[in-house]
C-alpha cells in the first residue's frame, strides 16, 4: 500500500510505502478522517485522508458508503471527464471506507510537523544515461 502525501503550501508530493503491520492503522477509516503521520515516518504531521484507489484501479468516492464496489451514473468527478455537454456514464467506484483492497491512499497535510517534507524526503536526481 502506498500513502501519497500532498502539501498544498509547498506543492510537494511524496509517496510513502506503508508496511504490512501499519495497514491496520488506515483500514476502517473514511475519506475526510485525520491520521497521525508519526506512524509513517512523518513526525509531528497530521494527515487528512482525501481518497485513493483499489487494486483494480477504481477510484474511491465520498458519497458511496462502506468499502463496497459499485457502478454509479456520473456526469463529472473522479474517473470520468465528459467529452460532450450533458454526457453521463456508468462507472465503477469504491466506497468511502478504506479496506485491505485499497492500494493507494491519497492525503493532504492538515497540520505540518517541525521538519518540512523536503528535509524528511530529499529529492533524488535522475541518473543520466551514459552515451546519449
Amino acid at each position: 500500500m502506498k500513502l501519497v502525501v500532498s502539501d498544498a503550501k509547498t506543492g510537494r508530493t511524496v509517496q510513502v510505502e506503508v508496511a504490512e503491520e501499519k495497514r491496520a492503522l488506515i483500514s476502517g477509516k473514511k475519506i475526510g478522517d485525520e491520521l497521525s503521520g508519526d506512524d509513517f515516518g512523518l513526525a509531528g504531521y497530521t494527515l487528512k485522508l482525501t481518497g485513493g484507489s483499489d487494486d483494480s484501479g477504481f477510484p474511491m468516492k465520498r458519497n458511496i458508503s462502506g468499502a463496497r464496489k459499485l457502478s454509479s451514473l456520473v456526469s463529472t468527478g473522479p474517473g470520468f471527464k465528459p467529452k460532450l455537454k450533458g454526457q453521463r456514464k456508468k462507472k465503477m467506484f469504491r466506497g468511502d471506507t478504506y479496506s485491505t483492497e485499497i492500494t493507494q491512499v491519497n492525503s493532504i497535510v492538515a497540520k505540518p510537523g517541525a521538519q518540512s517534507l523536503d528535509e524528511l524526503f530529499p529529492k533524488q536526481e535522475k541518473a543520466k544515461e551514459e552515451g546519449k
